[in-house]
């Protein structure tokens, strides 16, 4: 899994999974652009970490719910790097909540966010791969697109719509020497997953077969084999990372 020379843009790349991602992609020796919201301490140190080890390094802050900040952050890497061969559309937020209590404004966001911005962000992307006739475009899903999970309509209904997106932008853009592909984590080891209560962790570890939670560098490396060369015959896809939870 070789990426010397290859510009990786990866969103909501500075911490949990997304930092796993960046830093699996720098060790292949792809040139990479952390995107962030309003993490600007952990991807100036996340930053400065990669250059010491040699990688050439970006940062820009964009919320990419917003349609115009997606597009702004692609000129940006374009401008510091010349092309962009890899996306990973990382960045995703939760509004969990019944349905009962779900307001209009906590499904909107989440959509807005974790669906909207990874259109947009493949949108603004794609021009560029086109013209290069090659790229990888990688989709972080979920497995609650795959079973749905009580309290979460709008982020299942974002995930799911991930896996519809990438399906349909596969088929577009298959002839132009362009995969995309989504990855469906299931229980992973995070900031976010450690602070569970430990009845709702136990009850979720009962439901995978390999008996605990992955490791964000487990989602990266499955990330780096989808970007890398050996992964050129695959496209359309929704590879679930879970230890077991979801067969199908």
């Amino acid at each position: 899994m070789n990426l010397t020379g290859k510009v990786a843009l990866v969103t909501g790349g500075a911490f949990g999974i997304g930092e796993s991602i960046t830093r699996k992609l720098a060790s292949l020796g792809a040139h990479v652009v952390i995107n962030y919201n309003k993490s600007v301490q952990p991807a100036q140190t996340l930053k400065s970490e990669l250059e010491a080890l040699g990688s050439q390094v970006e940062i820009v802050q964009a919320n990419i719910s917003s349609f115009e900040e997606a597009g702004q952050l692609v000129e940006k890497a374009i401008a510091r790097f010349g092309r962009i061969d890899i996306l990973v559309n990382n960045a995703g937020i939760t509004q969990d909540s019944l349905i009962m209590r779900m307001n209009e404004d906590q499904f909107d966001q989440v959509i807005q966010t974790n669906l909207k911005g990874t259109w947009a962000m493949s949108k603004h992307v794609v021009k560029y791969m086109v013209k290069q006739r090659a790229g990888k475009i990688i989709n972080i899903s979920s497995v609650v697109a795959l079973t749905g999970s009580a309290g979460q309509t709008n982020y299942a209904a974002s995930k799911a719509g991930v896996i519809g997106l990438t399906k349909a932008l596969a088929r577009e853009v298959a002839k132009r020497g362009i995969t995309v592909n989504a990855i469906a984590p299931g229980l992973i080891r995070t900031q976010m997953t450690a602070s569970l209560d430990e009845a709702i962790l136990k009850s979720y570890l009962e439901q995978i077969p390999m008996g605990r939670p992955g490791e964000a560098e487990e989602v990266a490396n499955l990330v780096g084999f989808l970007a890398s060369d050996l992964a050129n015959y695959i496209t359309g896809q929704t590879i679930a990372i879970d230890g077991g939870m979801v067969m199908y």
